[in-house]
């Protein structure tokens, strides 16, 4: 397609009007984009899977862009206060041990100062 022409959009009418035909007569995917001037087999192929899986009214569905992942569930009361909680105890924990392994190299610097 040449710059700055949109992608071409077919109203739901026209592709199962595609579809239908295609099936009825039996024609090949390149006889049916010949017939009716589409230029990329792909998406006759891909309206057949969706009027085959979900029938005529899953062609009117907008599937473009990404999919939608949705918000990341929310955690239960309980469950977000444990976490909070345990979050906690490990800061605490991360803090006293950074502690005591300042206190334990002190006290090897002492002893090698006290050694020469």
């Amino acid at each position: 397609m040449p710059k700055g022409v949109a992608n071409k959009r077919y109203t739901p009418e026209f592709k199962q009007l595609v579809v239908e035909t295609m099936r009825a007569e039996g024609l090949s995917l390149s006889e049916t984009a010949r017939r009716f001037h589409i230029n990329c087999l792909g998406i006759i192929k891909r309206w057949e899977q969706i009027y085959l899986e979900e029938g005529p009214k899953g062609l009117a569905v907008e599937r473009r862009g990404r999919k939608n992942t949705g918000q990341p569930t929310k955690l239960s009361k309980p469950v977000e206060e444990d976490l909070i909680a345990e979050n906690q105890r490990l800061r605490a924990e991360n803090a006293y041990l950074k502690n005591l392994q300042a206190l334990v190299l002190e006290e090897e610097r002492r002893r090698l100062r006290n050694r020469w």
